[in-house]
């Protein structure tokens, strides 16, 4: 089965994780024929790099805009996605318009990619995209869909005092984490930090790709799905300052 990856130039976590990842998809047989790579955004915002740290410091304080600044700065002498994919002789493409636009669906059709797979993919996306693959577009998110849809989960279980959390991988649709579930995975939550439990939800996460890749490689179109049920969904946005003070008062911790 071939696919093509959907994705971020995030230097925190995706590095790691497609290290991980790759070698886990080619030694169970799933060809990956290339990368697209979108311009990262934090939070699910486009900006440019000193309004993301303006935006950053106005809501998380300083502690945590400094924390993650210097790691930001370390992580950009290391590799990157893109090195990561040249690692693994996958390439890369940077679209010069939209991913729904039609110059960029018909490149994509041009690979005939099994499937799409989307990680931290920062885009909407429209159905003659996800029909550009014979089986669609998979997406990772990091929460026990239908609840959590959204953004930011990992902040939002620990502020809500939730006792589990997890990841979903699932068939993408037009709406925001709404499709059918392919695989989900529970993980106890306890007393770590958001960041703890960011990587582990990562981790996680790429073992579902890789269960899930698994089963439409093996069932196709007859892969089983459970239901993401829009009546029992919760939606969150990007949090507010004073989200991150409660969030603080219960003695949650970011790092």
């Amino acid at each position: 089965m071939k696919i093509i990856f959907l994705t971020q130039d995030d230097p925190f976590y995706l590095p790691t994780i497609y290290s991980y990842l790759i070698p886990k998809l080619k030694n169970n047989g799933i060809e990956i024929i290339s990368t697209i790579l979108f311009d990262v955004s934090p939070f699910g915002v486009k900006k440019s790099k000193t309004s993301q740290l303006i935006d950053t410091y106005k809501t998380f304080g300083l502690k945590f805009t400094l924390h993650y600044s210097i790691i930001y700065l370390k992580k950009i002498f290391e590799k990157n996605v893109k090195k990561v994919m040249s690692d693994y002789e996958i390439n890369t493409i940077k679209l010069d318009s939209n991913i729904n636009s039609p110059k960029s669906i018909n490149l994509i059709k041009s690979y005939n990619a099994d499937l799409l797979v989307s990680i931290a993919g920062n885009q909407i996306f429209k159905t003659k995209l996800i029909n550009s693959a014979k089986f669609g577009i998979i997406n990772l998110h990091s929460a026990l869909l239908p609840k959590y849809r959204g953004l930011m989960p990992s902040f939002w279980v620990l502020k809500n005092n939730e006792k589990e959390t997890g990841v979903s991988v699932f068939f993408v649709d037009e709406g925001i984490d709404s499709g059918r579930i392919i695989t989900q995975k529970k993980v106890d939550i306890e007393n770590k930090s958001q960041k703890d439990l960011i990587w582990e939800l990562k981790f996680l996460g790429a073992d579902c790709i890789v269960e899930s890749c698994l089963k439409i490689k093996k069932y196709g179109f007859k892969t089983k799905t459970f239901d993401n049920n829009d009546n029992e969904m919760t939606y969150f946005s990007r949090p507010k300052r004073s989200d991150v003070i409660e969030f603080l008062k219960l003695n949650k911790k970011f790092f």
